[in-house]
This record gives structure tokens, sequence and C-alpha cells, in this order.
């Protein structure tokens, strides 16, 4: 078990070492997500409300007008804005890690100038993993479903009932169980890691890679508890989101300093 390291001074130097990770550090992370959003409420319910706008907006499009286009619209938007409003919670996490003031103009602020490093770049990377995905998807449904009588899928799940489509599920959900872990290995530590210092995005990648190839199980752990809680969050009409990205955002952060050591 490890305490949090000491408050971070941004600059050019790279992670010296990859520390070993246990589930102590987990909890230890989590906890401390739970303080800085009980600490700075205000700054979790504004980049979290976000996410639930958007979720709402995707259940309208889908529920209430069958308009699927609509979400891929709203879910576009994810893969170019999520890097930002993550760097809000990473960024009010080591403000007050580092005994800094929070301010509304300076938080935001440091979210603005991530336009001009390497957030940029990251959120491109995510943005090719979406539409990959998203092509693949489709091609998913072609090879199981493209001879398949067209239903409305919004309003009936028969299709799904079928052996194709219990086999199109299953391949689906594979094949994007693969994506999902690929892109939780590059950016759960990259993304708090270029905020922090002034280091290239594929360099960060890697080093988010390797922290997750040194500790599997504690990464294979914390992958599950982020699905599990964003699921619950859902689960309660987005509302859950207001509580689970915050603290999940925040987590991140602590997590990403129990990771990496520095040097002084």
């Amino acid at each position: 078990m490890k305490s949090d390291a000491a408050s971070s001074h941004p600059g050019a130097n790279p992670a010296s070492d990859i520390l070993e990770l246990d589930l102590s550090d987990l909890r230890a992370a989590l906890a401390a997500g739970w303080r800085d959003f009980r600490t700075a409420p205000l700054y979790g319910l504004a980049f979290a409300s976000v996410y639930v706008a958007a979720g709402w907006l995707i259940t309208w499009a889908l529920l209430a007008k069958g308009q699927v286009w609509w979400t891929i619209i709203a879910g576009a938007g994810f893969p170019i804005l999520g890097p930002f409003i993550a760097c809000g919670f990473y960024e009010v996490s080591r403000r007050l890690e580092a005994g800094e003031r929070l301010s509304l103009t300076g938080v935001a602020g440091v979210i603005f100038r991530q336009k001009d490093r390497q957030i940029p770049s990251m959120a491109a990377v995510v943005v090719v993993f979406f539409l990959f995905w998203n092509f693949l998807g489709h091609m998913i449904f072609a090879v199981f479903l493209g001879h398949a009588t067209m239903t409305n899928i919004s309003t009936s799940l028969a299709v799904f009932q079928t052996v194709e489509g219990m086999m199109m599920l299953a391949v689906g959900t594979l094949v994007g169980a693969g994506f999902a872990g690929t892109l939780f290995a590059l950016t759960v530590v990259s993304l708090p890691y270029l905020l922090d210092r002034e280091v290239d995005f594929i360099s960060a990648m890697i080093t988010s890679f390797a922290v997750v190839t040194t500790n599997p199980g504690p990464m294979l752990i914390w992958a599950a508890l982020i699905a599990g809680l964003l699921f619950a969050g859902m689960a309660l009409g987005f509302l859950g989101l207001f509580v689970v990205l915050p603290v999940l955002g925040h987590a991140s952060w602590h997590l990403y300093r129990r990771a990496l050591a520095f040097e002084a």
C-alpha cells in the first residue's frame, strides 16, 4: 500500500518508474475520489451534467422519436469532448492535492489550454476507435442479420431472439470488450499524465499500457469497477452519473499518482 505522492509540479520529466498496485490502492483512490467530490461538488456536478444530458438525448431519440441518427450525433461528441471534460476532474483533484485555490475560471482555463497541448491528439485516438468500432459494428450486424427481415429494433426485440441475433450479440460483445479493454489500457493513465506533465501522447499511451500490463489484476478489477458503476449510474435514468462520474474522475487522478513515480 502506498500513500498518494506529493503535490505534482507540471514539468518535462517523464515517469521514472511504474509502481505496483494492489487492492488497497484501488480502495484508497476511490476514497480520495469521494473526498474530492464532497470537497468540490459543484465542479463534479457541472462536468457530469454534460454526460447526463447526452444520455437523456440518446434515450429521447430512441424511445420518443425512434431516430437512431440522433444517437450517432450524440455519441460522436464524446470521443472529442470526453478527454477535455475528464481533465476538469483531474485539475480539481490536482489543485486540492497541491493545496491550490479552486476557482471556476482557473479550472476552466486549464481545460481550455489543453487544446494547445497533447489532449487533442488523445481525442483523435479515441475518435479513431469510435469510428472503427462503429464501422465494425455495422459489419457484424450485416454478417449475421444482413439477410433477415428488417424490423424496428426500438419497438421489437424479436430479431435478437433468433440464432443469428444471439450470435451477433455474442460476437459483438466480445469484439466490443476487446476495443473497450484496449482503449482503457491506452487512456486510464495517459489522460491524467498528459494534464500533469509535458509529455507526448504516444509516450503517455505507452506508459499507460505498461501500467496495465504491470498490474493486470488490479487494473482488470478497476476496469470492472468502472463498468459496473457506470452501468448502475445509467440504470437510474442517468441520474446516478451525477455522483459516479465525479467520483471515478477524481479517483482516476489519484490512481495515476499511485501508479507512476517521478524524480524530484
